[in-house]
């Protein structure tokens, strides 16, 4: 039975390589594309930040209303070329763009981030009937996308175009919320009905995350433990009853990575290509990231960490433990910029093991890859993870993740001393440093007493397939299941699609 094709509009604050914070813009990059090969009409929106720079064909202009102020929003589009399965295709990206609030410097931060996101919401309603796409779906992320469900619901769908438009909400991190005060409802030209515990009303706030989670068909999250994590007091962020509330209509979809972009077999930015047939090549890409970093150029076990420096992923854990970790044989790769407090530590630390560690503040995604591949592990000791990507690309270049049991961690990372047969890297339960420090020393162990073992984990890594391949799949059910609430015909598949998906 041959499925009916959808109509998918994807609407992010972000989307690579356009704009990128974190793992939201991969997703937003990636995710389409598996989508438009499973036969679908997908098309992705986002504002058109003053750092965007492309190649932009005018679509059309409107004014947007926000309180009492009019602003003209231009509707721009591209088409970016990418290639998957060696054939050449292109991907429509529509941007919102507007002088007031998008044409500045940064992406998020701004004193007025909350007027800017609900202009962002109210203009892409506007834009569907002007651009003639009338999608079966509005998959919406994050936050800043919260409003948009609401003004469907509340508004929108009492016109006909809009009627049985169904939309998808995707939690990528439920600790960022976008809170702000009440007044904010006079920014939706709505009443203060929609000011309530039920409804946008979070503990004072006006939330978009709430929002989001109140007024979709469907709430997504990026693994099926996060899913889980989530309804309870330790993960909920004080929203756990509410999806707990909506547990039937919460659903748990790994997130996956582009393996056209990052493949070690192809990758121009690393310094030696490898793959299966050719793993012991890997160590030529630590060499070059030693003599780049000005580390001692030898096979010691190089450890390396990308990531946001922030208190979710655990850095303090490491603090904690570094001066035990930097006194074995071994060097230690950091990337990643954020909190002022972690960026100092980190640099006190390379002060004073100098040769020992190397430390880049900031981002940099030539580093990344190299780091991707060069290193022999990958730390990620985080408090909680709602899914992860920095695992899966490491393990996409034969390099052995350590990392707390949480979230995606949990869901991709199976410890090899507990299954040796299965283990694809080493994990520790509970948030603890002493915990991780003992799972850094069991990988330690394996890599220098072990090679044989430590070669087979290599091995096993390049093989494992984190690809959009099977998610995207998840993805394309739950459309239909979507599509399906609101009388939409879908030559689809008729069962629920709970047990697949989210166990």
């Amino acid at each position: 039975m041959s499925n009916k094709s959808l109509k998918i509009l994807f609407v992010s604050a972000e989307a690579s390589p356009f704009a990128k914070t974190g793992g939201l813009a991969d997703v937003a990059g990636s995710l389409p594309k598996a989508l438009i090969e499973l036969g679908h009409d997908v098309r992705v929106v986002m504002p058109k930040y003053k750092l965007i720079k492309a190649n932009f064909e005018y679509v059309t202009d409107f004014p947007v209303k926000i309180d009492n102020l009019v602003e003209t929003c231009v509707i721009r589009k591209t088409e970016l070329p990418y290639t998957i399965n060696n054939k050449k295709k292109k991907q429509i990206f529509y941007f919102t763009d507007s002088f007031r609030y998008f044409d500045r410097d940064g992406i998020y931060g701004h004193s007025d981030d909350a007027d800017r996101f609900i202009f962002f919401c109210k203009a892409i309603l506007e834009m569907l009937p002007l651009i003639n796409f009338k999608p079966d779906i509005i998959h919406c992320n994050d936050w800043h996308t919260g409003p948009l469900c609401l003004l469907l619901k509340e508004q929108y769908s009492f016109i006909e175009f809009y009627s049985n438009i169904s939309t998808i909400y995707t939690i990528h991190n439920l600790e960022y919320q976008g809170n702000f005060p009440s007044d904010v409802v006079r920014l939706l030209n709505r009443g203060y009905d929609v000011f309530n515990a039920e409804k946008a009303e979070f503990y004072g706030m006006f939330s978009f995350m709430k929002t989001g989670l109140v007024y979709s068909d469907i709430i997504s999250t990026v693994s099926a433990v996060y899913a889980r994590e989530i309804q309870t007091p330790q993960c909920g962020e004080r929203l756990e009853g509410l999806l707990a509330k909506r547990t039937g209509d919460l659903y748990g979809i790994l997130n996956g990575i582009s393996y056209e972009e990052f493949n070690p077999e192809t990758d121009k930015t690393i310094a030696r290509n490898f793959g299966v047939e050719s793993f012991e090549d890997k160590k030529e890409n630590k060499y070059a990231l030693q003599k780049e970093e000005g580390l001692p150029v030898s096979d010691v076990p190089v450890i390396g960490l990308i990531s946001r420096l922030s208190g979710q992923k655990g850095l303090n854990l490491i603090i904690e433990k570094i001066d035990d970790i930097l006194r074995k044989d071994l060097q230690f790769v950091l990337l990643g910029a954020g909190d002022d407090y972690y960026q100092d530590q980190f640099r006190r630390i390379a002060a004073q093991y100098p040769g020992k560690i190397a430390i880049h503040i900031g981002f940099n995604a030539h580093l990344a890859q190299q780091i991707y591949a060069g290193c022999d592990m990958f730390l990620m000791p985080s408090r909680f993870e709602p899914c992860g990507l920095g695992q899966i690309i490491s393990l996409r270049y034969g390099t052995i993740p350590v990392v707390r049991a949480t979230g995606g961690l949990a869901e991709t990372i199976t410890d090899y001393d507990l299954d040796p047969g299965k283990g694809n890297g080493f994990s520790f339960n509970n948030f603890s440093s002493d915990e991780m420090l003992d799972a850094i020393e069991r990988a330690l162990q394996v890599y220098s007493d072990k090679p044989d073992e430590w070669n087979e984990l290599i091995v096993r890594a390049l093989k494992t397939d984190f690809s959009w391949n099977v998610s995207a799949k998840k993805y394309e059910e739950l459309y239909y299941h979507a599509a399906r609430m609101h009388g939409r015909a879908v030559d689809a598949i008729n069962d629920q699609p709970k047990k697949r998906i989210a166990e």
